[in-house]
């Protein structure tokens, strides 16, 4: 089976590069499975986990903090404000800024806290999932 080549870049540095089957990722129009000879488009993603296919078989998770993905033809680039793989990722603080989130979002505030504390909950949850499924 064909492959294409994956990169998952961050301001800081090159988090993911690798040949890979297939990558289904969260647009913000919905989800998206990108395959080799894909046609080329650029879209904004969500804050959610990228499901990777490897050439093996094998499947992996990198937690997504939104960003763009650039499709061509025989390669797939995401540049993510933040990405994870499961094991940078700190359970422990991962599910405390769930926590938190959560605790902001019980709370009366106005509609910036209520949507920053929101997308705080969406990336530890996303985090945690990534996490768990390595």
């Amino acid at each position: 089976m064909s492959t294409f080549l994956l990169e998952i870049v961050t301001p800081e540095r090159i988090v993911y590069t690798q040949n890979v089957r297939m990558i289904t990722v969260e647009g913000v129009e919905g989800q998206l499975g990108i395959l080799p000879n894909h046609i080329p488009f650029v879209t904004p993603l969500k804050i959610a986990p990228a499901s990777i296919k490897l050439e093996n078989g094998k499947n992996e998770s990198v937690a997504l903090n939104g960003g763009f993905m650039e499709v061509r033809k025989d390669k797939v680039v995401i540049l993510a404000e933040s990405a994870e793989l499961p094991s940078d990722i700190d359970i422990e603080r991962a599910k405390a800024a769930k926590e938190r989130a959560e605790k902001r979002l019980s709370g009366k505030k106005d509609e910036a806290d209520f949507k920053r504390a929101e997308l705080s909950l969406k990336r530890a949850l996303t985090r945690i999932g990534v996490h768990e499924h390595r």
